[in-house]
């Protein structure tokens, strides 16, 4: 498991593969990752974007961008954590995601960004 503390905020990140299948006469490959965020600050903190750079081992690169985590904003008051999971599809069978979140501390009013850790995707068949 990867972890990373930016400004008090914990993120933690684990990753699975899902399996191989086709669509449009291509082999897809399917990750899941799951995400717990942490406020380990002071002050309650909301979460309210997000963007992702996804990348295969073909050079293929896809940035994805949007409001909140899976459809929620979540508001984290301190010691609290907001876990999740999603998923990705690959042309190859590894690569790697990063991203960031935007987030509000709700006391200040100040926004800032958390970075998630650099972490990899890979079929466990695709290692040496």
């Amino acid at each position: 498991m990867l972890q990373q503390v930016t400004r008090g905020i914990k993120i933690s990140v684990q990753t699975s593969f899902q399996g191989t299948f086709y669509k449009n006469y291509k082999m897809h490959f399917a990750f899941g990752y799951q995400i717990t965020i942490e406020n380990q600050s002071k002050d309650s903190v909301q979460l309210n974007s997000r963007q992702w750079k996804i990348q295969d081992s073909l050079n293929n690169t896809q940035v994805v961008t949007g409001e909140g985590v899976i459809g929620k904003k979540p508001v984290l008051k301190p010691g609290e954590s907001h876990s999740y999971e999603s998923g990705c599809l690959l042309a190859s069978s590894f690569g790697n995601m990063s991203g960031f979140y935007n987030m509000v501390n709700l006391t200040s009013t100040r926004q800032f960004t958390v970075f998630v850790p650099s972490f990899k995707l890979s079929a466990p068949f695709a290692l040496n």
